[in-house]
């Protein structure tokens, strides 16, 4: 369940696709406060498809989700892109400020696309407001930077985008982490969150290593087809394999952490009130 405006929205993640399906009723009983939000979503339906709507209808699916009687019956559920676009088409005051922050995310993305350094300094302050460090944050942001030379390597190879950048990306991540990249997520217990955004810094710069030296080793080795841009990944993210288990012996620690982002800034946020207790009792 997740909770809107005190009501429960039923929910359902898609592992496969990695994607959350929302029940469509239950988000227009919040929104119209129908008392029949089933029969509201038959006439929206309706009006959808004479106004050519058709695909956004045919995304809608029918999912087992949880009744008020204790069942599990089929139900329309739509994903967020998806759940948005309906949210646009339903006459109430309940809906508006979705409207809006839709109209104004719409309105940034036109401007950021004009100059995208806006995307950059956006990017920034909500890792800030998010409570990343500055250091974690110019990390990955130069994570990002080094994510973008190895997808132009990789283009410039031939490999196409997304479904193979997937796959060669799973191919660095088991490399270096000795997990696939789905794995990796379910030892942080993430779903819809990016990966990198989760990693702790040491995680993150040995992620880094492994794409860089990817990049490096493609530009020498020129790979020609899919089966070698595969192989050169493995070697790549073996370097920072290999620079992993070299830290762990040192230290006789983990690299790799089920800790995510909601974990160590929390952390972070008990370190600080401790800290501020302590100077508190010696002032």
């Amino acid at each position: 369940m997740a909770i809107f405006d005190g009501k429960q929205i039923r929910r359902h993640w898609d592992d496969e696709r990695e994607l959350w399906y929302f029940s469509i009723s239950d988000v227009i009983a919040v929104l119209t406060k129908s008392i029949n939000p089933v029969a509201y979503w038959r006439k929206l339906k309706e009006r959808l498809l004479k106004e050519g709507g058709n695909e956004t209808v045919t995304k809608c699916h029918g999912l087992k989700m949880l009744t008020p009687d204790g069942k599990m019956r089929l139900t329309d559920a739509a994903d967020t892109e998806t759940m948005l676009r309906l949210i646009q088409s339903i006459p109430s005051p309940n809906a508006e400020p979705f409207k809006l922050w839709l109209a104004q995310v719409g309105y940034e993305r036109l401007e950021e696309t004009a100059d995208p350094e806006l995307a950059i300094n956006r990017a920034l302050q909500t890792y800030l407001q998010k409570g990343y460090s500055r250091e974690w944050v110019n990390q990955r942001l130069k994570s990002i930077e080094i994510r973008k030379a190895l997808t132009d390597e990789w283009e410039n190879r031939g490999v196409k985008a997304p479904p193979e950048f997937a796959i060669l990306t799973n191919e660095i991540t088991r490399a270096w982490t000795g997990m696939t990249t789905k794995e990796y997520k379910q030892l942080k217990d993430l779903k819809k969150e990016n990966l990198r955004d989760n990693m702790t810094n040491l995680e993150l710069v040995l992620n880094m290593l492994a794409e860089t030296a990817t990049t490096e080793i493609s530009g020498t080795r020129e790979p020609i087809n899919f089966d070698q841009n595969k192989a050169v990944a493995r070697e790549g993210g073996g370097v920072a394999g290999n620079a992993r288990r070299e830290i762990e012996s040192k230290t006789n620690k983990k690299v790799i952490t089920g800790q995510n982002a909601k974990n160590f800034l929390s952390n972070k946020e008990v370190k600080k009130l401790k800290s501020e207790r302590h100077d508190r009792t010696y002032t």
